[in-house]
């Protein structure tokens, strides 16, 4: 029955790709805009005394963030002349991660919840700019009570919240994976990867880490993704690092663009303030880096989206066009096999929470399950 339902979804995955409309590639039309990967710098709340002075904190942090935004969109529209249309914001900017605060702990000090002031104090930053604000945050699920979930969203210039995407992949955090079956009867397929169809283009979102796993990827594009938000905290290099090779990867193997933003180091931790920073990038389709920041609180990875662009290259076929050439059916049976659990934070259908060393235990005994069966 698992292996049916398995097969289930990865077929619904593939039929349910949101198509586009029939029409030659040479009439495929859609906006051009600006966008920018804000570089920022991450505060942790862990020095916070109390769950009062972590909220303060990331309110006032919001506000901050906001007119960053500002000097960056009377720039860019100067600069470039595109009107500045979306922001990207790194990875848990307004918390920073909750290292080994136990995790009911660190969900009451600083997750937020999807209802609450910093989404409303987020979504006036979206109205006042007449842009599509895109950020991640550590989110509470009042179905899951005592846990959080790593949650990239997206917040339309309604001051709306158009989109949330929860982290599938992480170490040491909850993911719906772990509570996969009551997470599907609640929220469906179509909760696991979401897509937004708006002004500026299908929008979709991936979590830090995530962009090195290419299925994720992958399953958005199938929904008709076109802009992927890539919200990160990770070692900035003059070298190639593997996030950067990925976020190219994924941008050319799916005809999208990829906007990912990188704190500018993380400040209120033991670790060395610039330890994650830089790299910032704004990828097009073809997998060009089109902008690129250096170290340092900047926002000069910014340059205009061409969605007509992507439409006429997803409706010509040729070789290049890798995302009409996918042959799904070839891997089902191959991706139906279990490598990571799910359900392993359900109990009787009933979530448990678990303390941070389940992760690491959980891992050990997978890689143990595929030493014994000869895959590794």
């Amino acid at each position: 029955m698992q292996l049916d339902r398995r097969l289930f979804l990865a077929g619904s995955l593939a039929m349910s790709a949101a198509p586009l409309e029939a029409a030659p590639a040479e009439t495929a039309t859609g906006p051009v805009y600006a966008a920018v990967a804000m570089q920022l710098r991450a505060e942790s709340v862990e020095p916070a005394p109390d769950r009062a002075a972590a909220r303060a904190a990331m309110l006032a942090h919001i506000e901050r963030v906001g007119a960053q935004i500002l000097q960056a969109k009377i720039f860019i529209e100067q600069y470039g002349g595109s009107p500045l249309k979306l922001a990207v914001l790194p990875e848990y900017l307004f918390t920073s991660y909750p290292g080994r605060i136990s995790i009911p702990d660190f969900a009451d000090k600083a997750a937020i919840a999807p209802d609450g002031p910093e989404y409303d104090a987020l979504g006036r930053v979206a109205q006042r700019l007449a842009l599509f604000l895109a950020g991640n945050a550590y989110e509470t699920d009042p179905h899951f009570p005592g846990l959080y979930f790593q949650t990239s969203f997206i917040v339309a210039p309604s001051g709306d919240v158009v989109l949330r995407y929860r982290r599938l992949n992480s170490m040491y955090a909850v993911t719906p994976h772990d509570l996969w079956d009551r997470y599907l009867d609640i929220y469906g397929i179509e909760g696991v990867f979401p897509v937004t169809d708006t002004e500026i283009g299908r929008l979709s979102a991936i979590a830090s880490e995530e962009i090195l796993y290419p299925e994720i990827a992958r399953a958005h594009a199938l929904r008709g993704a076109e802009v992927l938000m890539h919200c990160s905290s990770e070692i900035g290099s003059p070298m190639l690092t593997h996030k950067q090779i990925a976020r190219r990867a994924r941008a050319f193997e799916n005809l999208a663009y990829v906007i990912s933003a990188n704190t500018a180091g993380i400040a209120g931790t033991a670790m060395p303030l610039a330890s994650a920073d830089g790299n910032s990038a704004i990828i097009d389709w073809k997998g060009n880096v089109l902008a690129e920041s250096n170290s340092g609180e900047t926002f000069t990875a910014f340059s205009d989206i061409d969605i007509g662009a992507v439409r006429r290259a997803r409706r010509k076929p040729g070789m290049t066009n890798y995302l009409s050439r996918q042959r799904l059916e070839l891997f089902a049976a191959t991706y139906a096999g279990q490598v990571q659990p799910a359900n392993s934070l359900l109990d009787n259908g009933q979530p448990v929470t678990p303390t941070r060393d389940h992760f690491r235990r959980v891992q050990d005994d997978v890689i143990a399950r595929m030493v014994k069966s000869g895959l590794i």
